[in-house]
């Protein structure tokens, strides 16, 4: 497209169609005169009548000495006319001449002889003003100072958006001379730039006229090829006195600095970003497997895009580890994540599993050392030493691993293990900044699963404790049918204090207990051990339940102030009662055939530990094919829900008087032990038998 009112150049051929006059030469205001061989005027521009005041009738057939010569430069002018017409060289220079006005104006000339087709010789003289002149001289002088001094790349394009002329900062800045951009277009010079959106920027502004300024573009060029640099580019239409489109002006800046400022400061804003949600992600729980989780979560994708969470064995089993130089390393994988890459997965030790690696390998490096281990670009030989098999790197080169990092676990001085991270589909290779973040991360997660191996395996010498304490009862004994249930809380918390008991009496009577000791642990779980002893023990005299709860309280009365909530109750098959007294404890239910199930409506009574109040026994029936069903708070009670609630959902779950008491008791843990629920359980369930 051309500008409107713009002639068609076709291509670099003669202009064709109306011209519009030069706006340079519009400001020279060039004057022409022509003089014959006497010196007379034969020929007058209007040019010459503005500049030297006369008009063509005035000046034309005149001696041009005589009107436009001072007096005392007459000789010097008659000498130099002479030496034109005589010798045929041209003369220029600067000269006083005399304007009609009296005045006198100091004219820059470029004077030369003519010859017509008879042989005649004329003089030609080419005059303006010398101030003129001069001022677009300096002008002149000034601009191509500017353009060539100055730091910011200048560039034209002509109407066809190719190169005119560019200045030295350009040169530098595309690694490109100046004679080969001229004539090439935006993206046959800068081929790795966003050349045609640059091209398309400055096609618009030679159509509008519209500038833009701080279009930012991106890209590597020949005098830098293996960097990315930074540019903002300013456009705008170039046009002459006169309106005429000559092309497009193009500045640019090189903003590479403050561009790669602004990628490390967003670099470290995200950075800061991810310590803090690893903060607030990492330890949400004391379950060591779901802490390691967190961890491989935090760091994929944002870090990495394949990170495993690997403990060495001993530290898991509660032994401290130092490994030799020779030495193996024995590791569990606790958790893996991937992006996108089920080979990586595939190629990673299940979390579970335990592995060897040998000393070679830079997981074992980073575990023996408690240093970090970096492969920037990673080799077909480094493969081997990552993966934990031959068959493993083979995946691992599959899906594209070309950056190792292995950042140690280390909490209150001990290496638990290794965060080990790869990157496949990030195409940057982990930098010293990664290995920073890596390790930042590292240290606050391995805080938090050093406290939960602790704690798990405090929990799990507790729970091995409780376990040990509970009863292995037959599952008919007396005139009774009995199954029982014990269901820890959840992996985050201890185990609690929570009993049953199945005791066999004289007279084929059965004692049932389930009691729960107030607090958790390693502590509860002894109390509770010693409760049920000493339980046991006064059941074998065959006291009244109520009695029986009197002892009990002032045993747990002496046991470091512990209190604990406990219901006994004696079945008699040859009566088919049940003797109960509560001691604090929720009431038990009771299914009878034919009937709705029932809580059983008992004196609450005090809890064991309390001490001064009496308790009372209660006699109920329970005839063969009833059932009673004991448990502890656990598997009632919530923070959600009121307890009326819960135990009327328990009692809508008791509808099927012949259910299997083994399927009754997974039923009730399945349906009312919440999943968040911060507290053990015990289940008793007794179904009477018919007398033999």
């Amino acid at each position: 497209m051309t500008a409107a009112g713009a002639p068609s150049t076709g291509g670099d051929g003669p202009v064709r169609g109306p011209v519009r006059p030069s706006g340079l030469l519009d400001v020279l205001g060039v004057a022409s005169v022509v003089l014959d061989a006497q010196g007379r005027v034969v020929l007058w521009s209007p040019q010459a009548e503005e500049l030297f005041g006369y008009s063509a009738q005035e000046a034309l057939g005149q001696y041009a000495a005589r009107i436009m010569v001072h007096e005392e430069y007459l000789d010097l002018v008659v000498k130099l006319f002479a030496d034109v017409l005589q010798t045929g060289q041209s003369w220029a220079g600067a000269f006083p001449i005399r304007c009609k006005d009296g005045s006198t104006r100091l004219v820059e000339f470029r004077n030369m002889r003519l010859l017509d087709d008879r042989g005649d010789v004329y003089a030609l003289g080419l005059a303006a003003d010398q101030s003129t002149v001069r001022r677009l001289e300096r002008e002149v002088a000034l601009s191509a100072r500017i353009v060539s001094q100055s730091p910011i790349g200048l560039a034209v394009l002509d109407t066809r958006l190719r190169y005119v002329s560019v200045n030295p900062a350009l040169e530098r800045i595309n690694g490109v001379p100046a004679d080969e951009h001229v004539g090439r277009t935006i993206p046959e010079v800068l081929p790795q730039v966003d050349a045609d959106a640059l091209e398309s920027a400055a096609r618009r502004v030679l159509e509008t006229g519209q500038p833009l300024v701080d279009v930012f573009a991106v890209g590597r060029t020949p005098a830098d090829p293996d960097e990315d640099h930074a540019w903002t580019v300013s456009l705008y239409r170039l046009e002459d006195a006169a309106g005429t489109v000559l092309g497009v002006a193009v500045s640019i800046v090189d903003i590479t600095e403050q561009y790669r400022a602004g990628i490390e400061a967003e670099a470290a804003r995200r950075r800061l970003a991810l310590i803090a949600d690893a903060s607030a992600r990492i330890g949400t729980t004391l379950d060591l497997e779901r802490t390691a989780r967190e961890l491989a979560e935090v760091a994929v994708p944002e870090l990495a895009d394949v990170a495993a969470v690997d403990l060495l064995e001993a530290v898991v089993a509660g032994r401290r580890s130092s490994l030799g130089p020779a030495e193996p390393a024995v590791i569990r994988a606790l958790a893996v994540r991937a992006e996108h890459s089920a080979d990586a997965l595939e190629a990673a030790d299940p979390p579970g599993q335990i592995a060897t690696y040998g000393p070679d390998r830079l997981v074992t490096e980073c575990v023996r050392t408690g240093r970090p281990v970096l492969v920037a670009l990673v080799k077909d030989e480094d493969l081997a030493r990552i993966a934990r098999s031959p068959e493993a790197a083979v995946l691992l080169d599959r899906v594209g691993v070309h950056s190792y990092l292995a950042v140690p676990l280390i909490a209150r001085g001990e290496v638990l293990g290794a965060l080990d991270l790869k990157r496949t589909r990030n195409p940057q290779p982990f930098s010293e900044d990664d290995v920073l973040l890596a390790r930042e991360l590292a240290a606050r997660a391995a805080v938090q699963i050093d406290n939960a191996r602790w704690y798990q395996n405090a929990r799990d010498t507790a729970l091995t404790l409780q376990r040990s304490l509970l009863p292995r009862h037959p599952s008919v004994t007396g005139g009774l049918e009995v199954a029982s249930r014990y269901q820890p809380a959840g992996a985050t918390t201890e185990v609690g204090g929570d009993w049953f008991d199945v005791i066999p009496l004289e007279d084929d009577k059965t004692a049932l207990v389930v009691g729960d000791v107030m607090g958790s642990g390693i502590s509860a779980a002894a109390t509770m051990g010693r409760l049920r002893t000493a339980t046991k023990a006064l059941a074998s005299l065959d006291l009244d339940p109520a009695r029986l709860l009197e002892h009990l309280d002032r045993i747990t009365d002496g046991l470091d102030h512990s209190i604990a909530t406990c219901l006994y109750a004696v079945h008699d098959p040859r009566t088919r009662q049940c003797r109960i007294a509560n001691a604090g404890h929720l009431p038990p239910a009771r299914i009878r055939v034919g009937r709705p199930p029932e809580l059983l409506d008992l004196p609450t009574g005090v809890p064991l530990g309390v001490g001064g109040i009496p308790f009372s026994t209660t006699t109920f029936d329970l005839e063969p094919g009833d059932q009673l069903v004991l448990y502890t708070d656990g598997l009632v009670e919530t923070r959600r829900h009121p307890l009326d609630e819960r135990l009327q959902t328990l009692l809508t779950l008791l509808d099927d008087p012949a259910r299997p008491l083994e399927e009754l008791c997974d039923l009730l843990l399945r349906t009312l032990h919440q999943p968040d629920n911060h507290d053990d359980v015990a289940l008793l369930v007794a179904r009477a038998q018919s007398a033999r």
